[in-house]
């Protein structure tokens, strides 16, 4: 019977997903016996329901519902007078119904040929939220045939980050972003000080200096595989990984400042990159969840300010404070700065996720109406567990780095420069202070103008960027493509190498200190446009993987960020400044120019054949999540069944 059920009796839907709905509940029953597969139209389906709950299921938002709008989601409202079976009954084959339409959905995904999908066409598929469950608008399209299931209120609940006032928005963006700063000021901050800081600790070796200051970084590369898959949780969300962070930060940080060994301090300082790499991955995430795709250009220009501000203003301000109170006030002084951030980030950020959110209105539902069984999409179609989930999401990022060229081209470019950045900064006392011959506090302002060129960066590329990508995709009879992000990556390929020569022959000659804070800033200047351009590119390449495309580029630009400084000293020891950084001029030249050019002829034809293999990856593995649900809900409604005709 069982295997009958299977294969005979589906209640499915219309294959197209414009007529999605739920067969009139008798009909459903007799379906299920006939193996009959009735199709019903949306509007057909939700007269039906209206008719089962007495009101239309889209309501005010929960906090504004009023009591009877309260009582529509009792079991009493829905179903009236039917008793217990039959209500399982329907409940059961109307999760089938949805069941089906996922799976049929990826079914067709899996199916679909490469040269059959146009550039033109827009692939329904990918273009889903990187959730759990492939669903529309996080469940909103089953919301007319499930009567118990909560979604959002139609397009505009202002309960929908998306729909929060832009005064909200812009407010959460700047808490975020005051999170992603800490972790990089930390990661910096003892630069100018790694003088008195080895004296002080006996350390002796040059790659246990460097080993002191880039070690954070190292965590930066471990950190977001474990902590994306946290955050994309509907059992957890953003605000409670971004908040522990924070604290996690802030306590290690200010447990640096106490430190007796080398040993001690590498390993708080590992621990505090492992609270601090939350804000500078989950945070590109909670920005996607509020900011619409032609707004977050503007939303991840003021969060990339973070990572490469933060290492610029901490050595500076560091500098003064080792001079002044001593290099442990630069644990203590950031460390309350950080608490302050802590608390008040505790008190008025806000979760952002929608899963976890629609959780949350559900477990308030649950609780006001007294009806256990009203649920989320992702709580019905939801099959994979915790730890499958973890594993997928820490060896996505592995693949894609591997698997997917578009990812690694681009993200070899960026790992590449952030090198750069660390190899840099780690250099600056050897330059100022020993070539210079300038103090903690004057080298510490060589950090300045590094900063400069970061904020001119922005600036200009942020307007540069968008305008032309709005240009192109006006050209394009207004379809907006990834690459049109990419045309000003070419800029960091030609301005990055000036930079870095600019600097290095400027210290090797010693000539006016000035020349060198030129390159330096020419240098920031470049490197804003590498950051901004991939970025963004990696989150339109596909939504459903767009946080692990971000995760990909982020440990590979962490490992090169924690690995450049180690070998720095020796390099220009062997090298010098002039030559050293003509080297590393060519290897950015040879990255910044070729394949950004490469990216903008053939990156459109290489990102589709590789999204295409990543996403029947993908399918086949919802398929067989799906179907197990499937079954498991086909066996309980036949119990169901034989119940009510006993």
């Amino acid at each position: 019977m069982a295997a009958r059920l299977s294969s005979e009796s589906t209640v499915s839907l219309s294959s197209n997903d414009s007529e999605i709905g739920q067969a009139p509940l008798e009909l459903q029953d007799q379906a299920l016996i006939s193996g009959r597969r009735p199709s019903v139209s949306f509007s057909m389906l939700s007269d039906v329901r209206r008719s089962l709950s007495g009101s239309s299921f889209r309501t005010a938002s929960l906090s504004k519902m009023s009591s009877r709008q309260l009582e529509s989601f009792s079991v009493k409202e829905i179903y009236g007078d039917l008793d217990d079976r039959s209500i399982a009954l329907r409940r059961s084959a109307t999760r089938n119904t949805i069941l089906d339409s996922l799976l049929s959905r990826v079914v067709q995904s899996i199916s679909r040929k490469d040269e059959e999908k146009a550039v033109e066409d827009i692939d329904l598929y990918a273009k889903m939220p990187d959730t759990s469950v492939p669903t529309k608008d996080y469940g909103t399209e089953y919301s007319g045939i499930d009567p118990e299931l909560v979604a959002w209120d139609g397009v505009d609940d202002p309960a929908n980050p998306r729909n929060w006032t832009f005064r909200e928005k812009l407010f959460q963006t700047a808490i975020v972003s005051v999170y992603s700063l800490l972790s990089p000021m930390l990661s910096s901050i003892l630069s100018p000080a790694m003088t008195e800081i080895s004296e002080s600790l006996h350390i002796e070796k040059d790659v246990i200096r460097a080993l002191c200051v880039s070690i954070m970084v190292l965590a930066w590369a471990i950190g977001p595989l474990i902590i994306a898959p946290i955050s994309e949780s509907d059992s957890v969300g953003r605000k409670p990984v971004l908040n522990s962070s924070i604290w996690i930060v802030a306590i290690f940080n200010l447990g640096c400042g106490f430190v007796k060994t080398p040993a001690q301090l590498c390993i708080l300082r590992f621990l505090c990159g492992l609270g601090g790499c939350a804000p500078l991955n989950v945070g590109a995430g909670t920005l996607a969840d509020i900011w619409s795709d032609e707004q977050r250009q503007y939303a991840m220009a003021a969060y990339s300010l973070g990572p490469t501000l933060g290492p610029v203003l901490a050595p500076v301000i560091g500098s003064f404070i080792a001079t002044g109170l001593g290099w442990r006030w630069c644990f203590f002084i950031l460390a309350i700065f950080n608490f302050v951030v802590a608390v008040f980030g505790t008190i008025f950020f806000k979760e952002t996720y929608s899963p976890r959110l629609l959780k949350v209105k559900a477990n308030k539902l649950r609780a006001e109406t007294g009806n256990p069984h009203l649920h989320t999409i992702y709580e019905i179609a939801d099959g994979e567990s915790f730890t499958s989930r973890l594993i997928t999401t820490v060896l996505r990022p592995i693949s894609l780095l591997v698997g997917h060229p578009m990812v690694f081209g681009l993200g070899s470019f960026m790992a590449f420069t952030y090198g750069f950045m660390y190899l840099l900064i780690v250099t600056f006392p050897a330059v100022y202070r020993g070539s210079y011959h300038f103090s903690v506090n004057i080298s510490g302002l060589m950090y300045v103008p590094l900063g400069i060129g970061f904020f001119l960066g922005t600036v200009f590329f942020l307007l540069a960027i968008e305008h032309t990508y709005q240009k192109l995709t006006a050209k394009n009879g207004g379809v907006s493509k990834p690459e049109f992000r990419l045309p000003w990556l070419v800029c960091s390929g030609i301005g990055i190498p000036i930079g870095l020569i600019w600097y290095g022959w400027s210290a090797q000659k010693q000539l006016h200190w000035i020349m060198p804070c030129i390159g330096l800033c020419i240098f920031g200047f470049a490197l804003v446009a590498v950051f901004q351009t991939i970025q963004n590119y990696l989150i339109d390449m596909n939504n459903r993987f767009a946080a692990s495309s971000v995760a990909a580029a982020a440990v590979f630009r962490s490992l090169f960020g924690f690995s450049f400084p180690l070998f720095a000293n020796a390099m220009y020891a062997k090298l010098n400044y002039g030559w050293g950084n003509t080297m590393c001029a060519f290897i950015a030249l040879a990255l910044g120019i070729p394949f950004p050019v490469f990216c903008l002829i053939y990156g459109e034809r290489l990102r589709l054949w590789a999204n295409a293999r990543f996403e029947k990856k993908q399918a086949l593995k919802d398929e067989k999540s799906l179907a197990k649900l499937k079954e498991k809900n086909e066996l309980e409604y036949l119990r169901q069944l034989e119940k009510k005709t006993q």
